[in-house]
């Protein structure tokens, strides 16, 4: 079960909403739904929850990239939403290096007069780490510092309680509980 929120901070404070995340497909679509939810220059944070398995923080300032926190990424990688946010740049690969149509492998697993038994299964670069990716500092401005959002991540962290604690320190835990 997924939990999803928006939470735009205005000069009046933080304001929650839960999004529709039916027809978000790609992170442009995710980025595009928070910058929705403020006004152009305000931060707006996604933060989305697969029950007890991990949680994302995206944070989206005005028209500037967004930037991303994953708990579990290996976990997040089993999952619709978690694959959004697990891009080239937060797994540390380079879209240049992308395969050329001529370096594809056969329909049958192998390279061209390869036996199966040689088959390349899958490349280092295609392995989606175990535990914490993404910028941790991206809270950092907002009362959360790396070392307490790491600290919510990884083995013995309750993910469920998560966005929660984040919301707390950010000051935002009574607008998040009303859309919870």
């Amino acid at each position: 079960m997924y939990f999803a929120a928006l939470l735009a901070r205005t000069e009046d404070g933080w304001q929650a909403s839960e999004p529709d995340l039916d027809d978000v497909e790609t992170l442009a679509d995710l980025s595009d739904l928070a910058r929705t939810a403020g006004d152009e220059e305000e931060t707006v944070l996604v933060f989305i929850e697969q029950e007890d398995a991990w949680f994302g923080v995206i944070r989206v300032d005005g028209e500037e990239d967004p930037r991303i926190y994953v708990s579990d990424a290996a976990a997040a990688a089993r999952s619709s939403y978690g694959e959004i946010l697990l891009t080239d740049e937060v797994l540390g690969r380079d879209p240049e290096n992308a395969d050329d149509l001529d370096d594809l492998v056969d329909l049958d697993g192998t390279e061209d007069g390869d036996t199966d038994e040689d088959a390349v299964v899958g490349s280092s670069e295609d392995h989606v780490p175990t535990g914490p990716l993404g910028e941790t500092d991206l809270l950092a401005d907002l009362g959360m510092s790396a070392t307490e959002l790491l600290a919510l991540s990884g083995d013995g962290a309750l993910t469920g309680e998560a966005l929660g604690e984040i919301a707390d320190a950010l000051g935002a835990a009574d607008v998040l509980e009303a859309v919870r």
